[in-house]
């Protein structure tokens, strides 16, 4: 492993609070309504927050790190690398390359990767643990910056929503699109794109139908033999039937489940699901 001071750092997005080899950092988006504002670090109650929201009628929106945000997530380190939620739901990124410029400004020996994953949750999270790997075999820094920005090439996002009211609320998705989550049992299976916006797919009725066409588009999207992450919003008999669905189509596949934090919860909602895999 390289001898430099080396730090990741990711907004809370990614659902990851820390790493086992590599220094991480993750720097809190917020949720806010007019009675509460919910930080998503490590502190948060997701379940209270879910709760609260799914009861709420008000407008909910979401605040990014600002460049303070990130200057104190980089710390004190000689290479940074840093992953955002894409840019189109969020602002992360753009105050992320603000907080480079300043601190490369101030550190000229010192250098920051900010890279715009076009992603949420667990596909930002198989981009970290890329970048831990290549840290660990000693990888310099120009080459693990061209090495994630080919990995993520590689890389998906599907997710399986039963409401997408917050996703309207927030002007991510149209009214129209939203109405059909939620109605009469129909869930809504889209993807990230790649352009980063989240592009619904499927109107599936049952929670069955989604699951084998999340399957269905796995298959598609060129899974073979990859990881594969499930996220999920308090929906762990969900996650369970599509770990065992993938794993009995892929047999080399590698499959884990966990449940959402703040930020991916506010979107996904009760009951909702993340995916993220490897085109492999």
């Amino acid at each position: 492993m390289n001898s430099k001071r080396i730090k990741i750092v990711a907004d809370s997005s990614a659902d990851v609070l820390k790493l086992e080899k590599v220094p991480f950092e993750s720097a809190p988006l917020k949720i806010i309504t007019a009675q509460k504002e919910y930080v998503d670090d490590i502190g948060l109650d997701v379940y209270n927050m879910v709760t609260e929201l799914g009861s709420y009628k008000g407008k909910s929106s979401t605040s990014c790190p600002n460049a303070e945000d990130w200057l104190d997530a980089f710390g004190d380190a000689e290479e940074v690398y840093c992953v955002t939620i894409t840019a189109t739901l969020s602002g992360s990124y753009n105050a992320a390359v603000m907080a480079k410029e300043l601190y490369e400004e101030k550190y000229p020996e010192r250098r920051v990767f900010v890279f715009n994953s076009l992603t949420a949750g667990p596909e930002i999270a198989l981009i970290i643990e890329r970048i831990e790997e290549l840290v660990i075999e000693g990888r310099e820094f120009s080459e693990i910056c061209e090495d994630i920005t080919k990995y993520s090439c590689k890389t998906g996002l599907l997710f399986m929503l039963e409401s997408m009211k917050n996703l309207a609320n927030n002007g991510r998705v149209s009214p129209l699109v939203a109405k059909m989550a939620g109605i009469l049992g129909i869930r809504v299976v889209g993807k990230a794109s790649d352009k980063g916006d989240l592009e619904p797919l499927n109107k599936c009725r049952g929670e069955v139908k989604a699951l084998n066409t999340i399957v269905e588009h796995l298959k598609e999207l060129g899974l073979k033999n990859g990881k594969v992450k499930i996220a999920h919003c308090f929906n762990e008999n969900a996650a369970k039937e599509l770990k065992a669905l993938i794993e009995s189509k892929f047999s080399k596949v590698r499959v884990e489940f966990y449940k959402c934090r703040g930020l991916c919860s506010f979107y996904a909602e009760k009951g909702g699901m993340l995916v993220g895999f490897e085109k492999i």
